[in-house]
């Protein structure tokens, strides 16, 4: 039997899991949790996927994730920055109402909603 602590320790490495992965040429999915709790090493994995990538035009499928917060939204916002300064445009498309909100509250909503 396990003692509550490591209980709680195992709950949370399940919450910060995260994925991102290429579905075709220039689209991604990503999968899970984008929030503080991991946004250093989803901002990481999402950028080297990013740069893995030929195609000038990029699209994150956001349908996957199952949690998220501002960190998570600030996480997605620098992906957007530092591909625009590359000159491929990324944008976000099916982006969970719950993301919308914090995208809402701090003004960013249209920023996530370009993608046709």
């Amino acid at each position: 039997m396990s003692s509550p602590a490591a209980r709680a320790f195992g709950r949370r490495s399940d919450a910060a899991k995260f994925e991102i992965a290429a579905t075709e040429p220039g689209r991604f999915t990503v999968r899970g949790v984008l929030t503080f709790a991991n946004a250093r090493r989803a901002r990481n994995e999402g950028l080297s996927a990013l740069h893995a990538c030929s195609e000038s035009d990029l699209e994150i499928d956001c349908s996957g994730i199952t949690q998220s917060d501002s960190a998570g939204l600030a996480v997605m916002l620098d992906w957007m920055a530092i591909m625009k300064r590359e000159g491929r445009p990324l944008c976000f498309s099916q982006v969970p109402c719950l993301l919308l909100a914090v995208a809402r509250i701090s003004g960013v909503e249209d920023m996530l909603r370009r993608c046709g």
